[in-house]
Order: structure tokens, then sequence, then C-alpha cells
């Protein structure tokens, strides 16, 4: 593999005249900071819109407890190793 730090140092010195002529007054994103941001607020949105969407599928109502009775009779009331 060639060494990359010879790649590099040609990649600068090509690049070292193109940032001297840009008026350092005047530096604006340009063209790829506008699409840059259209995608990444595009992909906001999208997840903003299913988040709605799975949070619409949720039920936040309880179910009242049972009593101690019917719980052992149907094994609910043993709790699970997950909740110690």
């Amino acid at each position: 593999m060639p060494d990359m730090s010879a790649s590099v140092s040609l990649a600068m010195t090509h690049l070292v005249p193109l940032a001297q002529e840009v008026d350092k007054n005047k530096v604006t994103p340009g063209v790829l900071g506008f699409i840059v941001f259209a995608v990444m607020a595009l992909a906001v949105w999208g997840l903003m819109k299913s988040m709605n969407k799975h949070m619409g599928k949720v039920s936040f109502e309880e179910t009242p407890p049972a009593e101690d009775g019917a719980a052992a009779a149907t094994g609910k009331g043993k709790p699970s190793p997950a909740q110690g």
C-alpha cells in the first residue's frame, strides 16, 4: 500500500492555493452546505413522522391490579427472574 502521508501532502499542495483565493470576509456554506442541511432536515422529519406513528400504537391505559387469589391461580403473581 502506498504511503498515505505522500498522498495527503500532495492533496494539500493542490488545496492550499484554492484556499488562498477565497475572500476571508465572504465565506458561505454554498450549495454543499445547503444539501447537507436539507438532507438532515428530511431525515429528522421522517424520524418524527415514524415516531408519531409508533406512539399512536402505544396503549397508555394501565390494567387494574389483580387480586392475590386470582393472580396466584393464573400464575401471574410470581415475580419473573428479570424483575428479581
